[in-house]
């Protein structure tokens, strides 16, 4: 499969998953501009598909724009790593985002059934089970890539042999087995079913 077969079923996995959870997301108290789950980032995994979506998007933006990210990625890197949780890089000022139609889907299955304010969000048990099973879809479908937080992802992804290797169908573990490790990057083929 290539790499736009590849985009697609992740377009529908990402479909299937929000036709499954339609019912239970119509009592969400989310609205455009809460973005408590943008400020107080968790565990935003991705997958390295997901990450290429998001590299694609990004190159579409001004130059000045891309910066930011770039600067915005490297602080939530750098905070993540102290431990700390960051504001997501891909945020906007009015607290919208600035890639919501492709968002990852660590965002897509987030909502609350109560405000927030500052606690997690309250999801229900079946959304929380329906999202486990497209994360391991996903995870087959990017079964030679790997899934972290994103700024890892797409840090990796920065690094030009890396993103090389991947898009070629040739990742090499062994080139990031310390970065891995020490990041919690998960290797797609080892834990999905």
């Amino acid at each position: 499969m290539d790499l736009e077969e590849k985009k697609n079923k992740l377009r529908e996995l990402y479909d299937r998953y929000e036709e499954a959870v339609a019912g239970l997301k119509k009592a969400a108290t989310c609205v455009v501009g809460c973005a408590d789950c943008c400020i107080g980032v968790g565990d935003i995994d991705i997958t390295t598909l997901e990450g290429v979506v998001i590299r694609e998007r990004v190159a579409t933006f001004d130059r000045p724009l891309q910066a930011e990210i770039k600067a915005g990625l490297a602080q939530n890197k750098a905070e993540r790593e102290q431990g700390k949780l960051s504001r997501c890089a891909f945020l906007k000022g009015d607290k919208t985002c600035m890639i919501y139609d492709i968002r990852p889907f660590s965002c897509r299955q987030l909502y609350s059934v109560k405000r927030c304010n500052g606690a997690p969000p309250t999801i229900h048990r079946q959304a929380v089970h329906q999202a486990r099973q497209t994360v391991d879809k996903m995870q087959r479908l990017d079964f030679g890539g790997y899934s972290g937080h994103i700024s890892y992802i797409l840090y990796l992804l920065d690094k030009e042999h890396f993103r090389r290797l991947y898009l070629h169908g040739r990742p090499d573990p062994r080139k990031i087995v310390d970065f891995g490790r020490s990041h919690g990057i998960v290797i797609n083929r080892f834990v999905s079913g």
